[in-house]
C-alpha cells in the first residue's frame, strides 16, 4: 500500500481523533469520496486486522492497530531530514530492492524507502535467497543519492550496518555485533543481513540502494533447514516480541542520523562506530575469497571499507570481498 492511498488517509484522520469518533460525513468531505467508498475502505482495514467500531450517528472509532507497515503510520512523528521523504509500503512484493531500483530509475528522491510485509523473491549476498515470511520481520530498501565518487559507495554498507545494529540493540538488552562485510549477529547467530546495490558512472554515483533484512519475530520452525550459517531472531534470543512498526521507525531514524553525519563529516565517524561494534578486530580469521583462502588477524577497516588483515606474508593485506570465519 503506497503512501497517500485512501486507507492511509483514513488512518491519518483516525490518528487525529485518538479518543473519539470520526463521522462518515467528515471522512467523506475531507477525502472527497462517497460514504459508501469510506465504508468499503473501513471493511478493508478490518480485514487487515484493524479493530474499528462503527456507531450510528457517531461514525467510526479506531480501537486497535495491528503490527503492519502503513506508510502514513510510519511517517507519523518520524522527524527525519532525509530518510523517509517518500515511503512506499507493500503487503507483498517480489523484492524491496527490485521495487526501490524501479523508483530510483524513475527519479525518486534521495531517502526514499520501500518496505514490505512479505517478499516472494527476497535476495541475499552472492545471489542467495532471503526467506521472507509475512507478519514477522523487517524487509526494506532505501534509495540514496550521495554526492560521492563511485569508489566510495561501499562505505554506505557500513553506515547501514551501524544503524541496523543500533536499532536492534534498542529492542532489548542484547547488543548485536557486526560481521564484515554486511551481517549483524546476536550471540554468534545471524539476525540481519544487508544487500547494497550501486548504479554509478565513472566519476559519480547515480544512486545506492541499501537493502536491509532483520529477523525480528521469526520462530525456529520458520527458518529453512539448509541455511549456510546459523540464524536467529530477536524474539528467539530475547523472548520478547518486537513491534515491527516501532522498529522500522527507529531504524529509519538511525539511518537518517548516520547519513546526515556521513554527508557532513565523511566516513571516519562511521568507520569508528563500525570497528567498535565488530568483535572480529584482533581475532584470527579465515576469509574465503571465491575459493581462495586467506588467513590472518583482523586489524580493522581501510578507508574504503576493505577488511585489513595482518598475515604471515604481509602486515597489511586488503580484502575487498569474501566470507569470514573466525578461527580464534
Amino acid at each position: 500500500m503506497a503512501r497517500g492511498d485512501l486507507s492511509g488517509k483514513i488512518l491519518k484522520l483516525f490518528r487525529e481523533q485518538p479518543a473519539g469518533f470520526v463521522s462518515g460525513a467528515l471522512l467523506s468531505r475531507e477525502l472527497g469520496v462517497t460514504r459508501a467508498a469510506i465504508w468499503k475502505q473501513v471493511e478493508r482495514l478490518r480485514q487487515r486486522g484493524y479493530q474499528i467500531e462503527a456507531v450510528s450517528s457517531k461514525g467510526y472509532q479506531l480501537l486497535e492497530t495491528p503490527d503492519l507497515f502503513v506508510a502514513d503510520e510510519l511517517a507519523a512523528d518520524l522527524g527525519n531530514t532525509r530518510i523517509g521523504r517518500q515511503l512506499v509500503c507493500f503487503e507483498d512484493t517480489d523484492s524491496t530492492n527490485v521495487q526501490a531500483r524501479r523508483l530510483a530509475e524513475d527519479g525518486c528522491a534521495d531517502g526514499t524507502v520501500v518496505i514490505a510485509d512479505r517478499q516472494t523473491a527476497g535476495r541475499g549476498r552472492l545471489g542467495r535467497g532471503w526467506v521472507s515470511p509475512a507478519g514477522v520481520n523487517f524487509y526494506g530498501s532505501i534509495v540514496l543519492r550521495p554526492p560521492i565518487p563511485a569508489v566510495e559507495a561501499s562505505q554506505l554498507t557500513f553506515l547501514s550496518a551501524v544503524a541496523t545494529r543500533e536499532a536492534i540493540a534498542a529492542c532489548g538488552a542484547l547488543l548485536p555485533t557486526m560481521k564484515w562485510p554486511n551481517d549483524i549477529l546476536l550471540l554468534g547467530r545471524k539476525v540481519a543481513g544487508l544487500l547494497n546495490e550501486l548504479d554509478a558512472e565513472t566519476e559519480r554515483v547515480n544512486f545506492v540502494i541499501l537493502g536491509i533484512g532483520v529477523n525480528l519475530n521469526m520462530t525456529a520452525d520458520q527458518f529453512p533447514a539448509d541455511l549456510r550459517y546459523p540464524a536467529t531472531s530477536v524474539l528467539l534470543e530475547t523472548g520478547t516480541p518486537v513491534l515491527r512498526l516501532t522498529f522500522a521507525r527507529r531504524l529509519l531514524q538511525r539511518l537518517d542520523h548516520w547519513y546526515q553525519h556521513y554527508l557532513q563529516d565523511g566516513f571516519e565517524p562511521v568507520l569508528r562506530a563500525w570497528e567498535e561494534g565488530c568483535d572480529l578486530v584482533g581475532s584470527e580469521v579465515e576469509v574465503d575469497c571465491r575459493g581462495i583462502l586467506r588467513r590472518g588477524t583482523v586489524t580493522g577497516l581501510d578507508s574504503d571499507g576493505a577488511l585489513l588483515l595482518r598475515t604471515a606474508a604481509s602486515p597489511r593485506e586488503r580484502i575487498l570481498a569474501g566470507d569470514v570465519r573466525r578461527l580464534s
